[in-house]
């Protein structure tokens, strides 16, 4: 018994529930549970659980409720586990909905025990093998569909950095990236596409980091940048702008315009006082959960002040379309001196008498008053 694989069963009948343990005990060890809501506890606190058979009509959490809930949990072994309703008259539409949120099979109801192992045993099989390429992917430098670093090998990476800078006395700085509202995007469209999307910008951000840089996948949607040698100020900088780009970008995705937004978050040394690798990623992860759980689309850096840079006519122009003229405010002096040469031509050609000499006088007191 010690050596058989767990599986829970939740349905409010007790004589289904009986009916289902008959079936399986002699293959698999089985736990049962009246309601979604029990079931959802066991599966979190008990690990040994490899797959779940459930009931659709269920009181305090039915089979869809808690479907969901395993499909979106932060926990991969619940993600990935097999889930098998029990099916009775739903209609095809029901049925449908049960796929997309990712359901791994159905059984009838009254099914018979030589249809129920073989599912259930297939299913099994199909999650070990899962389990193994997984396992391999973790152990491997890059992945080989992205070519993006592995997160193993950029906690390799941080260690090194973090060596470096205790030599040379400077500053190692890391951020993270989350897609907001990942698993919302995975249930509408299904998992892999969702990371498709994701690595669209992953692939932009990659042409944006320097060489010594290192980027890598750290979660599902979400991505690590290590930055040896980087100052804080400077990274939380470039933090801005890549969150900036991706609020202000538009992707088609399967016929339909989605607009997504990232939360950030940076830690860096000797700024922040940790003594490993896995520490500062944890702070610079934590960090980015903080940042989705206040709103999301904002880049959280334990008080790093980031180095205003100047912004270019066509971005500040993205902003603007994309209802962001606080981003551009700060820039208004800059980006009006610039400008005062084409609104003279414009006043030349059009016979307007602009008051480009008070204009500019109020620019310049502008950005005297901010200094």
């Amino acid at each position: 018994m010690v050596d058989l694989p767990h599986v829970l069963v939740v349905d409010d009948s007790r004589v289904v529930r009986i009916s289902l343990i008959n079936h399986l005990k002699s293959s698999y060890v089985v736990r049962e549970e009246g309601d979604g809501e029990a079931a959802w506890q066991t599966l979190v606190l008990d690990p040994s659980i490899r797959a779940v058979i459930s009931d659709l009509q269920m009181p305090k959490l039915n089979g869809y409720e808690l479907l969901e809930r395993v499909r979106t949990s932060k926990l991969r072994r619940l993600q990935n586990m097999p889930f098998i309703l029990v099916s009775g008259e739903e209609a095809e539409e029901e049925r449908a909905k049960a796929r997309a949120m990712g359901v791994s099979d159905f059984i009838t109801k009254g099914a018979g025990s030589a249809e129920i192992l073989v599912r259930l045993n297939n299913l099994l099989a199909l999650s070990s093998a899962q389990e193994s390429i997984e396992t391999v992917r973790e152990q491997q430098v890059q992945d080989p569909d992205t070519g993006l670093f592995s997160r193993k090998y950029l906690e390799i990476q941080v260690a090194q950095a973090l060596a470096h800078s205790a030599r040379h006395g400077v500053e190692t700085s890391i951020m993270i990236l989350g897609f907001d509202h990942f698993e919302k995007l995975c249930q509408r469209y299904g998992a892999p596409v969702a990371e498709q999307v994701a690595g669209r910008f992953a692939k932009m951000l990659a042409g944006k980091i320097r060489q010594e840089d290192s980027l890598g996948h750290f979660g599902a949607g979400q991505y690590a940048v290590v930055a040896p040698g980087t100052a804080a100020g400077y990274c939380a900088t470039f933090a801005e702008r890549v969150r900036e780009a991706v609020e202000v970008a538009r992707l088609t995705v399967q016929g339909e315009t989605v607009a997504l937004t990232v939360s950030i978050g940076l830690a860096s040394v000797p700024a922040d006082q940790v003594n490993s690798a896995l520490a500062l990623l944890e702070t610079a992860n934590r960090r980015m959960h903080e940042a989705m759980a206040a709103g999301g689309n904002r880049t959280e850096s334990g008080g790093i002040v980031a180095t205003l840079r100047p912004i270019s006519l066509h971005h500040a122009l993205e902003l603007l379309a994309a209802n962001r003229s606080d981003a551009v405010k700060p820039h208004l002096p800059t980006l009006g001196r610039q400008l005062l040469p084409l609104l003279d031509l414009l006043g030349k050609e059009l016979g307007l008498a602009l008051p480009l000499a008070e204009l500019e006088h109020r620019l310049s007191e502008r950005n005297s008053a901010k200094k």
